[in-house]
This record gives C-alpha cells, sequence and structure tokens, in this order.
C-alpha cells in the first residue's frame, strides 16, 4: 500500500470537553487548548500555510459553539483568518452534499475533543468520511485531533474504561475508529490521568497495535504514515508489545487482574522520532536547556 500523502496530527488535549460543566464566561480560561505552539506548526506543515481553508469540525463536543468560536479566535492570533466550523450532528449531515463540499475545498480538519464515539458513530463509512480518506492517501492534506479526535484517528480505538481498574479483565472498552492509521491505538490526557494501565491492557489484547499516549499540550506529526516526531511541551509514552512473551488475559474471569510479560515502553519528548515500521526511537539529543539562573524567573 502507497504510503498517504496527507499528514496526520494528533493532541493529548487540555479539557475533557465532553465530560465538563463550566458557566460560559469562564470558558477561555478554562479551555486552555494546546497552546500556539502546535496551531502553528499545525500551520507550517499545511502547503498554503496561513492562507490555509481551516475546517474545525466540533462534533464531539458537548459544547460546539463554544469551543468552535475558540478555535477560530486562536487560528485568528495566528493570522489565519479562513477558518470555518462544521457541527456536524447526524449521519445524514455527513452524507450532505454541502458539508461534503466543504471538505473538498478545505486544507486542513481538526476534530475536536468530547466523546470519541459520536465521532465514529456519526462520521463511519459516510460521504464525509470516505472523502477523508481519499484526501489524506492522494493530497497533501492535514487531519489533526485533539483528545477524543486524536483517540479516533487510528483503526482501533479506546473509548472507555477507568485508570484505576484499567488492568483488571474486561475494564477497557475498545472498538474501531475512524482509520486514518493502522496498527496503532491512541490514548489521550495520558501523564495527567494515569492512563498507562490502559494502554499495557489495549496494547497486550491485540499486540500488532504501538500503544500511544499522549500527554496534554503535546501532540505527533505523522508523515507517510509511518514517522513521527514529537511536538509540544509535555511527554508521550509509547509501549511496543511485538514481543510480548506471555499474558494470562484468557485465563481469568472477568474482573480479575492481568498479568503481561515483556513489554517495552519508550517515552519521547519535543523533537524526538519514532519510524513504525522498524520500531525504532531516535532521541533528540540537541534540545535547547534553559540556563539555570533563568528558569525561576
Amino acid at each position: 500500500m502507497a504510503a498517504p500523502k496527507g499528514k496526520l496530527i494528533i493532541i493529548g488535549g487540555s479539557v475533557d470537553k465532553g465530560s465538563f460543566s463550566i458557566d460560559a464566561s469562564d470558558l477561555p480560561k478554562m479551555l486552555k487548548f494546546f497552546e500556539q505552539g502546535i496551531l502553528y506548526r499545525i500551520i507550517r506543515e499545511s502547503t498554503k500555510s496561513n492562507l490555509s481553508r481551516i475546517e474545525i469540525i466540533t462534533t464531539a463536543s458537548s459544547i460546539p459553539e463554544e469551543v468552535g468560536g475558540e478555535y477560530v479566535n486562536a487560528f485568528k492570533q495566528l493570522n489565519v483568518l479562513n477558518v470555518g466550523v462544521l457541527n456536524i450532528k447526524t449521519r445524514e449531515e455527513a452524507n450532505s452534499p454541502e458539508n461534503v463540499e466543504r471538505l473538498k475545498n478545505a486544507d486542513v480538519v481538526m476534530f475536536t475533543g468530547g466523546d470519541q464515539l459520536r465521532l465514529t458513530s456519526i462520521f463511519g463509512g459516510t460521504a464525509f468520511h470516505t472523502l477523508l480518506l481519499e484526501k489524506y492517501e492522494n493530497e497533501e492534506f492535514i487531519i489533526s485531533g485533539t483528545s477524543a479526535g486524536a483517540a479516533a484517528s487510528s483503526n482501533n480505538m479506546i473509548y472507555q474504561g477507568s485508570s484505576q481498574g484499567a488492568l483488571l479483565k474486561g475494564e477497557v472498552k475498545i472498538t474501531g475508529g475512524l482509520g486514518f492509521i493502522n496498527n496503532v491505538i491512541i490514548d489521550t490526557h495520558f501523564v495527567q490521568r494515569g492512563r498507562i494501565g490502559r494502554l499495557l491492557y489495549a496494547c497486550a489484547s491485540n499486540p500488532v497495535n504501538l500503544g500511544i499516549g499522549l500527554g496534554e499540550d503535546t501532540g505527533l506529526l505523522i508523515t507517510d504514515g509511518n514517522s513521527m516526531e514529537a511536538i509540544g511541551s509535555g511527554l508521550i509514552i509509547l509501549v511496543d508489545a511485538t514481543n510480548m512473551r506471555s499474558t494470562n488475559m484468557t485465563d481469568v474471569e472477568m474482573g480479575e487482574p492481568v498479568s503481561i510479560e515483556n513489554l517495552i515502553v519508550h517515552v519521547m519528548s519535543l523533537g524526538d522520532h519514532f519510524d513504525l515500521k522498524s520500531k525504532k526511537l531516535s532521541i533528540d539529543h540537541f534540545k535547547p536547556v534553559t540556563p539555570k539562573s533563568q528558569q525561576d524567573i
């Protein structure tokens, strides 16, 4: 299979927009986003730079108008003015010629956070989804997703499972994602919410998948469907189960603890690269370091 011409940018998110309730006056302070660094990188990677047509897809969010407006304002600060918001709420809307036409004219789409099951159940198999895949495969097109938008990007998707009980059989629920990238499984808000157990379980249940745990304000730029570069300020945890030797997952009853032998864990930060085919990590040893005299300023 030929490598996709498009680029995928997945981000660990900031606030879970699908599960919190706040007064609208507090929204800009609460959303925080993932800072202008990653937004700027998205624009830099687009062939049309700040002239790009960007569509913000707020389908996953429970507060789509507020979230969409915040993204429009954020891109405006970067002198990107050709930004629209698509709050597609039904499969009928995902099949509508008007929305498909808007996607045809887009250079970048960004899926916001919220509930990833809304993304897969509304978009999966629609004309909009089909065109997304075609543009990603055949054009210099950027798909970006944060939080739920990142989690839904792979062919397999975690949609449920507590952090505390993640290594109990049956606690982590997995279903099909939107399939922009294969043989990975993605979790978000990773470090902040202690989700390592969810990723260990997901990888052990199907070792062909590389586990990707994205911290907040942190992302991966994926080119050629293979080369991953860490962007943003936080950490990315990778779990490689290719050489897993044993697990008792099929032996224990539902709700009982699971044992796993020989998983490989990598930690990435800004500038590091990982090759999906070779499973090799290249650490950037030349990151700029803030002088100690400036750290407390």
